[in-house]
C-alpha cells in the first residue's frame, strides 16, 4: 500500500498519512485545522515488512483503508516520580 507522509505546522512531531498526495477529502476538516499547513514529508510503501518508528504499519494501513488517514501523534513524556 502506498501512502504519503506529511508533517503539521502546529503541533511538534505529529504527522499525518494518507492515502495520496494532496488528498484530505476524508480528513476531518477540525483535524487539519488544528494541524495548521501541512508539509510534505515522503511518500512511501507501507508493505507487513517495513517497520516504522513510532506505529505498527498493520495498523497505519488499516486505518488507511478505513478512515483515510492515520495521525500519528509523539510519543507521551514520561512524568518523573517521586517517592
Amino acid at each position: 500500500m502506498h501512502c504519503v507522509v506529511y508533517r503539521s505546522s502546529r503541533k511538534a512531531d505529529s504527522y499525518l498519512f494518507v492515502e495520496r498526495e494532496g488528498d484530505f477529502a476524508r480528513v476531518p476538516a477540525e483535524l487539519l485545522k488544528l494541524l495548521g499547513a501541512l508539509e510534505l514529508v515522503m511518500h512511501l510503501q507501507l508493505d507487513l515488512k517495513r517497520r516504522l518508528a513510532l506505529s505498527d504499519p498493520a495498523v497505519v494501513r488499516q486505518q488507511l483503508a478505513t478512515h483515510g488517514y492515520f495521525l500519528q501523534m509523539p510519543p507521551p513524556v514520561p512524568r518523573p516520580r517521586f517517592s
